[in-house]
């Protein structure tokens, strides 16, 4: 019997920008309401932090390609 290969839930390397800001917002209103454990909202906060650090590479991204654009338009 093979066992699937355990991903890690932080790797957010997949998702699109909506996607993780989606997730990001759910995971936010999730830990507003305060009624996970302890643990859960470790778990919650770690998972916050690598959506928002994902949505950060998307939004650096598109600023790279916008000024990438406005330099070639200039020239």
């Amino acid at each position: 019997m093979a066992t699937a290969e355990k991903k890690n839930p932080n790797d957010v390397s997949d998702l699109s920008f909506e996607q993780a800001r989606d997730e990001l917002a759910r995971v936010v209103a999730e830990l507003e309401q305060g009624s996970s454990t302890l643990e859960q909202s470790l778990a919650l906060w770690e998972r916050g932090e690598a959506l928002a650090g994902r949505c950060e590479e998307w939004l650096l991204g598109a600023k790279a390609r916008l000024e990438a654009a406005r330099t070639r338009a200039a020239d």
